[in-house]
């Protein structure tokens, strides 16, 4: 009996040392677990926070970006034209008064002569302005014993640095009196000589809208500064325009005093980044970024209570959790339900993962083109894609849209594969779509591309891309290849990899440039773009499917369906049972159009309204583009058609009436006509007298200079009044 006793003691002993040591463990697993979910969450959600806050700052970036390039554009493209007015200095109002009058964004605009360039005038600087709210431009001299412009900064930096320059914020008082930054470019005469600076006034208001509405969490906030560190938009109106960030930061009383002299200067000197400050009781972290060219800096404040609230209030209820956990283990002191319930959750959680990387792939999946025919109205084109990811979710990615009867089309594949390729999938595919919208040339599109890439690419990952745009009316194609395989042609003359310039990857490194090159596509061609994925297959003795192989399964006139149906039996047939080792992505585009014009029309329509005008450069672009003309003959079309059809907004309707004006350009082999037509009263601008650009502008007629600039711009021009409707046609040979 007292054996038996001494035996259950022992037993019982055994048992509770053993229970102690499984409560130990289950507790120091749990904990431990904890603290590693704990870690890894706020790490992502710390990169997601990054994320979001980088992604607003580039887009706003990117919208303010497009307001200075309008300005820089208006500036740069009136140049030639303040070159010219140099030796008419009466004609030098007319330029600022054209930029001001063609351009929402430029409140104002000068053209201010160097001191003592023109002897009989030491001082001139004609000054074009509107008020906002009014539709009447504005003219006064700057040139005057109360305002010295020779040393104001807009007028002395562009000089100094012998190119564009944008001033400090100000207030423009006895101007336009609104705060606003000037665009300044120095100009140069004939002989090289620096003559004068011509300027863009462009008011912040709407920097002030755009900044403070930016929104990434509810509590966070954006500031923009100024090159030497003004304050231009903050939420505290106060302090806009009356301090710099270095004395708000020094106001917050922060106890990371070493840090504040670094945001500043970072800020100051175009840098990006983010750095976490701290002051009174609470932590925010700083994003920041430059805006190219201006010298200003943007910044995004984010609380840290906002970002890491969330997972502090779930990791008490986790902790809460383990507690509970741990009691119930006490209770129940059995290995073998311990032992179940640690399956039960490393099964749950793989089936969590599974579920996840399924739900990733249909993400990923969806965000490509994938109903086939993706154009079943149009007869001039015809489309086919695969993808097959290695791993649940892959770096692969294609897509392709039509817009103005141009094919817009890629094809990539990001360095590594699974969850992180993935990402920089999805993130290559939204930069395609949101720069190819507003360009037309693939070295423009890729390079944007590549600077935000490049900007983000902390994990060094890259992407080699090839992208096209094909004009659907004439078979004529740009493209841009950066580091990956070339496409085959395939034509009833046989197959041919097209010719690719070595371009690096998108994503290695900002500042890179990209060499654009161009074909003409006949009735019948096809283009095979792929990814490596096809031709490394491997087999089961590790032999790859290679090129030689794929150029046998490409056939001349075949239906892009039926030809990647092909090539894809071909690589399962010669893979077998082999694990597939890489992502594979295929994409056919066969060009059909059989009537390709040898004239081509393209039509504009704009109400009598002078905000249109902007629209016409795009009009003339998308004909400079399709005619192949040069730059500087593009511009001077355009500057002769903004003249044709403002004079026809201004006078050819009764004011407050609403009219049409029909702009069509007809391409020829040898002439680009531009016809311009109105139901509006009659007037044949032919007619106008000559203008004597001699005299100056007090002595000169009111009228007549933009006939005369489309007289020497064009190579013909003539009108006709017909069937009601006035007809001003302008011709210019390019043959």
């Amino acid at each position: 009996m007292k054996i038996n006793e001494l035996k259950d003691k022992v037993f019982l002993h055994q048992s509770a040392r053993a229970g102690l040591m499984l409560v130990i463990v289950a507790v120091v697993t749990l904990e431990a677990t904890a603290l590693i979910q704990f870690y890894f969450s706020q790490k992502g959600i710390k990169a997601e926070a990054s994320m979001r806050a980088e992604s607003q700052l580039e887009a706003t970036r990117l919208k303010i970006m497009n307001v200075i390039d309008q300005a820089e554009s208006a500036v740069r493209n009136s140049e030639w034209i303040a070159q010219w007015c140099l030796d008419y200095p009466d004609s030098m109002v007319a330029v600022t008064r054209r930029i001001v009058r063609d351009n929402p964004v430029i409140v104002g605009s000068t053209l201010a002569l160097v001191p003592g360039y023109n002897p009989a005038r030491p001082l001139y600087a004609p000054f074009s302005y509107q008020i906002p709210g009014e539709k009447e431009i504005h003219y006064r001299q700057l040139a005057t014993q109360e305002y010295d412009y020779p040393s104001q900064e807009w007028f002395v930096k562009p000089l100094e640095l012998q190119a564009g320059y944008w001033s400090e914020p100000y207030v423009d008082e006895g101007g336009a009196d609104l705060l606003m930054t000037t665009y300044s470019l120095p100009v140069r005469d004939k002989n090289g000589r620096l003559a004068a600076v011509l300027t863009a006034d462009v008011s912040l208001d709407w920097l002030t809208d755009l900044v403070g509405n930016v929104e990434v969490y509810p509590t966070a906030f954006s500031m923009m500064i100024s090159r030497s560190g003004q304050i231009m938009v903050c939420p505290v109106e106060s302090l806009v325009m009356r301090k710099t960030v270095q004395e708000t930061l020094l106001d917050l009383n922060a106890s990371d005093t070493s840090k504040l002299g670094s945001i500043n200067r970072s800020m100051m000197s175009g840098e990006s980044g983010n750095v976490t400050l701290k002051y009174q009781k609470s932590t925010s972290y700083i994003f920041y970024a430059p805006v190219e060219r201006t010298g200003w800096s943007m910044s995004i404040v984010i609380p840290d209570e906002e970002i890491f609230g969330g997972i502090r209030r779930i990791g008490l209820i986790v902790k809460l959790l383990q507690l509970l956990g741990v009691l119930m283990l006490i209770l129940i002191l059995r290995s073998s339900i311990k032992s179940q319930l640690k399956y039960r959750e490393l099964s749950e959680r793989k089936e969590k993962m599974e579920s996840e990387l399924k739900i990733g792939r249909g993400i990923q999946m969806s965000m490509l083109p994938k109903i086939f025919p993706p154009f079943p109205e149009r007869k001039d084109i015809d489309m086919f894609a695969s993808i097959v990811p290695a791993k649940e979710v892959g770096g692969d990615l294609y897509d392709f849209y039509i817009r103005e009867n141009k094919l817009f089309f890629c094809i990539g594949d990001v360095s590594g594969k699974g969850v992180p390729a993935s990402l920089v999938m999805a993130v290559t595919r939204s930069l395609f779509r949101t720069v190819s919208a507003h360009e037309k040339s693939p070295q423009r599109i890729v390079t944007a591309m590549n600077e935000s890439m490049a900007d983000m690419n902390e994990s060094n990952m890259f992407v080699t891309f090839f992208t096209a745009v094909l004009d659907l009316g004439n078979g004529h194609m740009r493209y841009c290849n950066c580091g990956h395989n070339a496409p085959y042609v395939i034509s009833s003359e046989g197959v041919s990899a097209l010719d690719v310039m070595a371009n690096l990857p998108l994503g290695v490194m900002p500042g890179m440039s990209f060499q654009e090159q161009e074909t003409d596509l006949r009735c019948g061609d096809g283009l095979f773009l792929f990814t490596d994925g096809l031709t490394e297959a491997e087999n089961s003795d590790h032999e790859l499917f290679g090129e030689n192989r794929l150029l046998g399964q490409l056939h001349p006139g075949m239906v892009s369906q039926e030809q990647l149906r092909i090539v894809s039996e071909a690589i399962g047939s010669y893979v077998g049972t082999a694990p597939q080792s890489d992502d594979l992505t295929m994409l056919y585009v066969r060009y059909l159009n059989e009537t390709v014009p040898d004239n081509s029309e393209r039509h504009l329509i704009l109400h009598n309204d002078i905000q249109q005008i902007p629209q016409l450069a795009d009009f003339v672009e998308t004909i400079a583009e399709e005619a192949r003309l040069d730059q500087s003959l593009a511009m001077s079309l355009n500057l002769a058609l903004e003249e044709a059809v403002t004079n026809v907004i201004m006078y050819a309707y009764p004011e407050g009436s609403d009219g049409l004006v029909d702009v069509e350009a007809v391409i020829r082999k040898d002439s680009l006509e531009f016809i311009v037509s109105d139901s509006g009263q009659p007037f044949d601008p032919t007619r106008a007298p000559e203008v004597d650009v001699t005299l100056g502008v007090e002595e000169r007629a009111i009228g007549g200079l933009g006939i005369y600039l489309v007289r020497n711009i064009m190579d013909e021009v003539r009108y006709e009044r017909t069937e009601g409707k006035n007809v001003f046609s302008m011709i210019k040979f390019i043959g």
